[in-house]
């Protein structure tokens, strides 16, 4: 079976912004500062250099070794750690939700792409240092979306209410779903280590984040990874002024609604509000809404007048947090980033932030599709090979894949087109005859011709069910790999929880990964376990 990957651009998952975007489509230049290849991050570097409040690097390495005082740290993310205080130190930015026990393989993959990016920028340009930095989003509040995640087929959810950020939300209640979960591992080395890397993450740390934390760090800590909450007041002392601005003055709802207007052939990722702000407290997490000359909370009691509102910024500017319009925004105030890595979603509404960054005068940062794998076992190769399936064939919707393998291998020509061809030529002899003598003979001649190819069709389709019958046996072997490689006919990147692979691979399936991924060649990686 070949091993040649699958170009993004080729592989039906990304829609027609991000396929513009890899091409980089002319028209789309507008929307980034520049384009994610090694060459490139040199001016990226000395604009960052020269844009980033260098004041605020104290500040970030306090609050981090604050966050991790109670964590076991490897040295690699110790150095990381400190190395920020220095000016030639520039960061490498993924960010995902809290997912419960990580949630879809992609959250290897994000960090991962990090990871690999910091290094291979420390090759290219020895005289930087670069951090792989992984930002939780921990003051989301979409529950729901996070808390779950599957296991060979089946879902375990944690069944919790949740209404403020979720970060803070109490890790009471899981001791159930461990306890489900434990029941469906095996008894293996292997699997011993995922319960009680569950057990650790979940059952000794109080809240969502710290437990999150624990996870990504028992992972990853070994490459050096920083995991930062920016869930923090002091954090969020950087951010006072474009709190102020956004309240005031609403800088993003103009600039990105003004963006959208140029997106006219695209379906749009974001839509911003006219204050992209959130009010929070640790059950709360609503709105911020200006109506009849007055802030007020949404769906709540709380009103401020506008000098109350920016006393309260000046004084705890916790109580305030960015929408998905505005995190990118606090993010590249508070890193010296250079790099944001996400998935296609992400990118496509960061994509709508750049005229915000520029009338932030906050330098733009590179966008990088993440690292997209399939995880494939030498078994399922072997049977791809007996199959004569190409990695394009498994890509394709299963239906064209059916069709497609159904005419490929069978002994007849099961496609009809040079028919419907010689009954076209016909036709328009037949027209022509019509034009010559009666005109009036055209409609009737229209309607013949419709019936007779439709009749071809009928006929080819039936042809192909026949064939589909009489290659049963082979077709279901295609269908049954398929599935195993894209479960639910959905990439498995978004299906499956690591947790399947480990058990089987150990540590190896990390270890692999780091080694095969290649962050800058945007395509999806096959990686034989």
């Amino acid at each position: 079976m070949p091993t040649d990957c699958i170009r993004y651009q080729n592989s039906g998952y990304f829609s027609s912004l991000i396929v513009d975007y890899l091409d980089q489509k002319s028209s789309l230049n507008s929307l980034y500062n520049r384009f994610p290849t090694i060459e490139n991050f040199e001016a990226q570097i000395t604009e960052k250099a020269a844009n980033y409040n260098q004041e605020n690097r104290k500040l970030l390495v306090t609050a981090l070794q604050k966050q991790y005082q109670n964590s076991t740290i490897s040295e690699a993310t110790e150095n990381n750690i400190l190395a920020l205080e220095q000016a030639n130190t520039f960061t490498i930015t993924t960010g995902h939700q809290l997912n419960l026990f990580s949630g879809p393989l992609y959250f290897l993959y994000k960090i991962i792409s990090t990871i690999n990016l910091a290094s291979e920028l420390k090759t290219k340009y020895p005289k930087s240092n670069f951090v792989p930095i992984y930002w939780m989003a921990t003051e989301d509040h979409d529950f729901e979306e996070i808390n779950y995640f599957n296991f060979k087929g089946k879902k375990f959810r944690w069944n919790k209410e949740s209404t403020g950020p979720v970060g803070r939300l109490s890790t009471d209640g899981l001791d159930a779903v461990f306890e489900v979960f434990a029941n469906e591992l095996s008894s293996s080395t292997n699997a011993q280590k995922i319960k009680e890397l569950f057990q650790k993450s979940y059952l000794e740390h109080s809240n969502l984040a710290e437990a999150t934390r624990f996870l990504a760090n028992e992972l990853f800590g070994h490459y050096g990874l920083v995991i930062l909450d920016a869930d923090s007041a002091e954090l969020k002392l950087t951010f006072i002024p474009y709190i102020k601005d956004e309240l005031e003055n609403q800088t993003s709802f103009k600039e990105v609604a003004a963006t959208i207007e140029k997106l006219n052939d695209y379906t749009i990722q974001v839509n911003p509000r006219e204050i992209n702000l959130f009010y929070i407290e640790n059950n709360l997490r609503e709105r911020i809404i200006f109506e009849s000359g007055t802030y007020k909370v949404n769906h709540t009691n709380l009103s401020f007048s506008k000098e109350d509102l920016f006393r309260l910024a000046e004084t705890n500017p916790e109580k305030f947090s960015p929408n998905v319009m505005l995190r990118p925004l606090y993010q590249e105030v508070l890193l010296p980033n250079l790099c944001y890595i996400g998935g296609g979603g992400e990118i496509a509404y960061w994509l709508e932030l750049q005229s915000f960054f520029n009338a932030a005068k906050v330098s733009f940062p590179m966008l990088l599709i993440r690292n997209s794998v399939v995880l494939t076992t030498e078994k399922q190769i072997k049977k791809a090979d007996a199959l004569q399936l190409s990695w394009a064939d498994l890509f394709s919707k299963q239906k064209d894949l059916v069709n497609n393998k159904t005419k490929a291998l069978s002994e007849i020509n099961l496609d009809l087109s040079n028919l419907k061809m010689q009954l076209n030529k016909q036709f328009e002899e037949l027209y022509s005859i019509a034009n010559q003598t009666d005109n009036s003979f055209i409609g009737a001649l229209k309607a013949q011709e419709i019936k007779q190819i439709k009749g071809i069709d009928h006929l080819e389709k039936r042809l192909l069910k026949a064939q589909k019958r009489n290659l049963r046996d082979v077709l279901n072997r295609i269908i049954h790999l398929q599935n195993e490689l894209f479960p639910n006919q959905s990439l498995q990147e978004r299906q499956n929880n690591f947790s399947e692979f480990y058990e089987e691979n150990g540590e190896l399936l990390i270890q692999t990964l780091i080694e095969k991924l290649q962050p800058l060649e945007q395509r999806f990686e096959i990686v034989q376990l």
